[in-house]
């Protein structure tokens, strides 16, 4: 395998990890019992729950940007590559850049779930 696909298999498990544990600590902070689920909605987030929550959201949302963004680089090159010697593959080049975008909506749809959840 290419160094690139290391490096993109690095930052998917870097991201998923932040991204489990960050959640993992939002669930189960809220979930101690009722009477504590109720003082909490009375009172204000932890300081250092919602830093940590901010910081996950932006690992979450940047990480995925940046290894969607080198994915699109390599697939874009093959895509226009193939294009060149066979232009009636269009459409299925257009579906494989767009899984690799697919990973930045990903990214970014778990970092609105996390900044839902700190309020």
């Amino acid at each position: 395998m290419k160094l690139g696909m290391y490096i993109i298999a690095a930052l998917t498990v870097i991201t998923a990890c932040l991204v489990l544990t960050a959640t993992y600590m939002f669930f189960s902070a809220g979930m101690a019992s009722a009477q504590e689920a109720a003082m909490a909605a009375e009172t204000a987030i932890d300081p250092g729950v919602r830093q940590w929550g901010f910081a996950a959201a932006a690992a979450a949302a940047g990480l995925s940007a940046a290894g969607a963004g080198y994915a699109v680089a390599h697939v874009g090159s093959a895509a226009v590559g193939a294009l060149a010697e066979k232009p009636d593959l269009m459409g299925r080049v257009l579906v494989m850049v767009g899984l690799a975008e697919g990973v930045a909506i990903y990214g970014l749809i778990v970092a609105i779930l996390i900044l839902n959840q700190i309020g």
